[in-house]
């Protein structure tokens, strides 16, 4: 049995697919690559951090938190306004209010850096930053 013989421009049609093929591949095989070096960088950026020793609390988790609920209004009972703080051991974290009247509730979150806020700071969100520094 005679062995088929293919034209010029088939063979060409074959040699063009499978060059873009092999550049597709070679284009899969960068995009892999890059993201295997991402993951590096990350993986050793991950281990050069200072470890704890165990049993050693990490001093950048909210782990100070307070809520103090009151009256924002004089004509409102319940208590059901409130500031809460949440911070670490070095004072950065945030401060949320919900301030409760009869037709609307307001909401605000003030970040925290060293205990201290960008933003005015009110009696009650001041008082719950203070019952959290106390435990």
């Amino acid at each position: 049995m005679p062995t088929p013989q293919l034209d010029r421009d088939t063979l060409e049609l074959v040699a063009v697919a499978a060059a873009v093929g092999a550049a597709l591949a070679l284009l899969l095989v960068l995009f892999a690559l890059g993201r295997v070096r991402a993951l590096s960088a990350k993986v050793r950026r991950l281990s050069a951090a200072p470890r704890l020793a165990p049993g050693q609390p990490d001093p950048e988790v909210l782990r100070h938190v307070a809520v103090v609920r009151y009256d924002a209004f004089a004509d409102m009972g319940g208590r059901l306004s409130f500031s809460a703080a949440l911070y670490d051991d070095n004072g950065n974290g945030l401060v949320l209010s919900s301030i409760n009247g009869r037709s609307e509730t307001r909401t605000y979150a003030k970040p925290l850096t060293g205990f201290r806020s960008d933003h005015s700071l009110s009696p009650e969100e001041q008082r719950a930053i203070e019952e959290a520094r106390r435990g």
